[in-house]
């Protein structure tokens, strides 16, 4: 599995990424959105078994405007107020707008890599979110769309992202954990009822029993088995939408 760490020029700045794919002819191109902890080797497991599929598959660090910081360890990080406070300011700091914005510039990055057709996204925690807004910022190329564990996907926020569910062309899956405070069974009804409203391909999935985190190798709530609900999931998803 080859991967590479380059720079992003994006409007703001310079983000840093790592491109992973095999050395097989890549079907399609995937953008990775990370959780709260940045990028780091439990995201690298997971991105290295999607290029393992054939995808050529970027993990950006959407953090990249506040320079240094971490690392984070997962398990921890939010049980400790000066980790926490630290997360949050960074969370707070990278608005779902920016993250919509630099989407265009990580487009361009896997179109400078030879992967100009269709592309998916997925995203963890905060990524979820992301993951869904971009795909209503670039609906031209973006075909599908997965959130796990997403929190705030049907808030009061201007930017939540039912609110774009027009803009979508992408087929999109959601998985939620069984009980998640950060995305209640209220935001998901909401949210079905925008995706339905505007002739979304979806699915809103909820995996009893499973913590918010619970797809990440590197969560104190990972589920072996559930993590493996959930590459079936998107793997079908990618296959059916990227070809």
């Amino acid at each position: 599995m080859a991967k590479r760490e380059f720079k992003i020029s994006t409007p703001d700045g310079i983000a840093g990424a790592g491109l992973f794919r095999s050395v097989d002819k890549t079907r399609a191109g995937v953008i990775l959105y990370m959780d709260a902890f940045g990028p780091r080797p439990a995201l690298d497991q997971m991105a290295e078994r999607l290029a393992g599929q054939g995808y050529a598959v970027l993990v950006p660090d959407l953090f990249y405007r506040a320079g240094a910081y971490g690392p984070f360890d997962a398990k921890t990080a939010f049980a400790e107020e000066k980790t926490r406070a630290e997360l949050r300011a960074l969370i707070g700091g990278t608005t779902q707008a920016m993250t919509m914005r630099d989407t265009g510039a990580f487009i361009e990055a896997l179109a400078a890599e030879g992967i100009s057709g269709p592309i998916g996204t997925v995203g963890y925690c905060m990524g979820g979110s992301r993951a869904l807004n971009a795909a209503a910022a670039h609906p031209d190329r973006i075909v599908a769309a997965a959130s796990f564990h997403g929190g705030n996907l049907a808030s009061d926020a201007p930017d939540s992202p039912h609110r774009n569910a027009a803009r979508l062309k992408a087929r999109v899956y959601v998985g939620s954990a069984g009980v998640d405070g950060s995305f209640p069974p209220e935001q998901s009804a909401l949210l079905a009822e925008a995706l339905r409203s505007a002739g979304v391909d979806h699915i809103i999935e909820n995996y009893v029993g499973m913590g918010h985190g619970w797809c990440v190798p590197d969560h104190g709530v990972y589920d072996a088995a559930g993590a493996e609900r959930h590459w079936k999931r998107l793997l079908t998803l990618f296959d059916e939408t990227l070809g």
